[in-house]
């Protein structure tokens, strides 16, 4: 009878671990399928339909320019989904942006164009993408520690990995649904007329699903805990710049490291690169949106295996094999491209992915651990936002740039080179905490500095003696 009970249990508890884990990439796919198709559509075609009186080259950087000002943003729905993450809870956050993000695409799909009511239309245009930038720093947080804190302790890489594969899961549908509205069903001029406008609508469909899971899915218990227990801090962002500044720094620069090459094709470079009928390439549209597609693919892969791996060897470690693919796909990049031919362009992409995918796919559950629980939400929100715009925010605006500056891509590629090289020196500044204690009994050894060099005030102390109201 008692083992029935047992399995019982587990089996309640097997079946709880797995709707986190549907909920958090069902969840985080739907979210970053309406950001990317936005960086899609930028790259193809809003330069025509949004920009076009400033110029065929000034429209383009334009266009990416709406791409980057989101981001900008960003930390804005980091403060605030921080803020009220650590102190209602992380579910109602997550259900909040969930809806934020699928309103204002739905409404970028009903825009009318720079032909029909002027300036107003780029005015609108970007105003929805800042809605859309709100909504994605609030988005990250959340979804990350709602799969870490509910993971077993050997599992944090793998269940981190799960919200980390919805965002190349998202870039698989965005690319995978406009290569079918290029190519299949609104081939030419009828994309640019209406076809390029399903993909924003389908979010509506989509929103419904997201929010019906997310409101399925059990609150964090390390945030109920906190909850019962009163042990929630006031003000967590003051909190976390008073106590935790240097280390929001690092972490935001880790990831500027990784997204800054994620945005060459996230953000629409590569496709607004290879098929410019001004360009040097002028590749067909739709096998270029194919490529873009397998990589997605090859990107979500090597991000859940980084999950995987790094349970069993360190998040730091797998962090390093990463930067070092990531290395070779920078100075791979644009060789292979420049070769003009379908099969290079997928081969640089797929090169590049691995990389990215290597460094993605532990940063869940590595911010996670930085991190102590009184300011965690706002903690791994805040770094993830300010790291996009170090990293991610304008790197098509600035490739494009460097481009039509110095007429080769070279230049790209130093770029990026340096990008990842401050990713490489901001990792290895930061120890390696897997498997450190995540909840709130634990909160002075998540206090003890993650960074090399730096010495914090409970360095010398016995964690278990430093009360948690000491540290708020």
């Amino acid at each position: 009878m008692g083992q029935s009970r047992h399995l019982s249990a587990h089996q309640i508890e097997k079946r709880r671990t797995r709707r986190v884990a549907y909920a958090t990439i069902i969840g985080t796919t739907i979210e970053w399928y309406d950001f990317f198709i936005y960086a899609s559509a930028a790259g193809l075609i809003f330069n025509k339909l949004f920009f076009a009186p400033a110029g065929p080259t000034f429209a383009t950087i334009l266009a990416f320019a709406s791409v980057g000002i989101s981001f900008l943003f960003r930390p804005l729905g980091a403060f605030l989904a921080g803020h009220f993450g650590d102190r209602i809870g992380r579910r109602a956050m997550l259900v909040v942006t969930l809806v934020a993000m699928g309103l204002a695409t739905a409404l970028i799909g009903l825009l009318p164009t720079y032909d029909s009511i002027g300036i107003l239309a780029p005015i609108l245009l970007i105003s929805l993408r800042i809605i859309q930038g709100i909504s994605a720093g609030g988005e990250w947080g959340g979804a990350v520690l709602m799969a870490v804190e509910h993971a077993p302790t050997e599992k944090r890489g793998l269940f981190g990995a799960f919200p980390q594969v919805g965002v190349p899961l998202g870039l698989l549908l965005a690319s995978a649904v406009f290569a079918l509205m290029s190519g299949v069903i609104s081939p030419g001029d009828a994309f640019v007329e209406w076809g390029w406008r399903v993909p924003f609508l389908l979010s509506i469909a989509l929103l419904f699903l997201g929010h019906w899971i997310r409101r399925s899915v059990d609150e964090s218990p390390i945030f109920e805990e906190i909850k019962a227990r009163k042990l929630g801090t006031k003000a967590p962002v003051v909190q976390l710049f008073k106590n935790h500044t240097l280390l929001v720094l690092l972490a935001a620069i880790v990831f500027a490291g990784n997204s800054a090459l994620g945005y060459m094709t996230t953000g629409g470079f590569i496709q607004n690169y290879t098929t410019d009928p001004n360009g040097l390439l002028k590749m067909e549209r739709t096998p270029i949106l194919v490529a873009v597609t397998i990589s997605a693919f090859t990107w979500m892969i090597f991000t859940w295996f980084a999950g995987y791996i790094s349970d069993k060897i360190g998040r730091k470690k797998i962090y390093l094999i990463g930067w070092a693919i990531q290395f070779i796909g920078v100075f791979a990049l644009f060789p292979l491209v420049n070769m003009g031919t379908w099969s290079s362009v997928l081969a640089a992409l797929m090169i590049l992915s691995v990389g990215i995918g290597l460094t993605y796919g532990a940063q869940s559950a590595f911010y996670a651990e930085l991190f102590p629980a009184s300011v965690r939400f706002s903690g791994v929100s805040i770094s993830y936002a300010i790291g996009a715009i170090i990293g991610g925010a304008f790197a098509p605006m600035i490739a494009a740039w460097l481009i039509a500056s110095t007429g080769s891509t070279e230049s790209v590629a130093i770029y990026l080179a340096i990008m990842t090289g401050l990713g490489l020196t901001a990792t290895l500044l930061l120890r390696d905490r897997t498997g450190i204690p995540l909840g709130p009994d634990h909160e002075a050894e998540q206090n003890i500095s993650p960074i090399y060099g730096i010495k914090s005030k409970y360095q010398d102390q016995d964690p278990v003696q430093v009360s948690v109201s000491e540290l708020a």
